[in-house]
């Protein structure tokens, strides 16, 4: 689901500002105009995207765009795109993220009424004291516990039971979905440039998409995409408070256990098992069926089909092995 409609957008916007707002000569005489700022994943001909690390390269043949904001050291690696280089490639994409959606930063829910008479089906339950946005569509036969708040646009799909107590925004869930008590979902990450005087917060403009049957536990935190989107694959069950960062993808099936935290971009393949107070740092990609032990610490990827425990994260018997007395 590539089509944003939870922040507005301006239409346009040419090279030329973009080139002024990077402090940069522009790179093009013509009078060139770009639709969107998005991740080499779903930047299409006319939009700008960008390139920051090593990590990334493998995308680099899959790239329809042809304006890519990067440093020097990957220049030789993109020989026939039009190059935006700058020397802080990911403060450049806030700066244009900012660009194209001025109000991104606000976290703001400002409609806010409580009117059963909001939502058309007449399947649906509404508890006490629930806010409900603009457009927000509810799918028949769920329910919203009492003093929920969903803000605009968010989408709930048919036989859903959102739980009291539960905040919801950016977000696009699916069928036959629990959500618990308390949780918070599609707030913005934990993304800013630390400054001495004032830190840099980063605009968070994707989404939080919740596939079916999915159960998300009480006090669970998800937050949403910063370009791109969050997403909970199809019947993963969510244990209570766990924390999910932005741009975090879990596949399908998976057990994730209480008090495990996911930080940022990392991808969980299917069928995998994480054990409670587990940690995995971001950038990482966690494979098929694999299994996490209790409070391991996950630094670096591993392959499908794996068992791991400790910190660092190593062969469930090795691990073992050593810690034996």
């Amino acid at each position: 689901m590539n089509k944003n409609f939870f922040f507005s957008k301006i239409k346009r916007i040419s090279l030329h500002e973009i080139c002024y707002k990077l402090k940069i000569k522009n790179i093009s005489k013509k009078n060139i105009y770009l639709n969107d700022i998005r991740t080499l994943n779903d930047a299409s001909k006319n939009d700008l995207t960008f390139l920051h690390s090593p990590k990334y390269l493998k995308l680099i043949q899959k790239i329809k765009s042809d304006y890519i904001i990067t440093s020097s050291k990957f220049k030789k690696y993109l020989p026939n795109k039009n190059l935006l280089l700058v020397d802080n490639v990911l403060l450049s994409v806030a700066n244009i993220t900012m660009l194209f959606y001025p109000e991104s930063l606000n976290e703001n829910f400002i409609y806010m009424q409580s009117n059963k008479n909001l939502i058309k089906s007449k399947t649906v339950t509404i508890g006490s004291n629930v806010l409900i946005g603009k457009n927000v569509k509810i799918g028949n036969h769920s329910y919203i516990g009492h003093n929920s708040i969903l803000e605009d646009n968010v989408i709930i799909g048919k036989n859903c039971s959102i739980g009291s107590n539960v905040i919801i925004k950016k977000t696009v869930v699916g069928n036959n979905v629990n959500i618990l008590d308390g949780a918070i979902i599609g707030k913005k990450g934990f993304g800013f440039f630390p400054k001495k005087s004032k830190n840099l917060r980063y605009p968070h403009i994707g989404m939080v998409i919740i596939k079916d049957n999915v159960e998300i536990g009480s006090n669970n935190t998800i937050d949403r995409g910063s370009l791109g989107n969050t997403i909970i694959g199809e019947n993963t069950f969510l244990d209570n408070q766990v924390h999910i960062a932005h741009n975090v993808k879990i596949g399908k099936n998976c057990i994730i256990a209480g008090q495990v935290g996911f930080a940022g971009s990392s991808e969980i393949g299917d069928n995998v098992l994480i054990g409670g107070q587990a940690g995995i740092s971001g950038h990482l990609k966690i494979g098929n069926n694999v299994q996490i032990g209790g409070g391991s610490g996950v630094i670096k990827n591993i392959p499908d089909n794996t068992k791991v425990m400790g910190y660092p994260a190593k062969d469930i018997k090795l691990f073992i092995k050593e810690n034996k007395k």
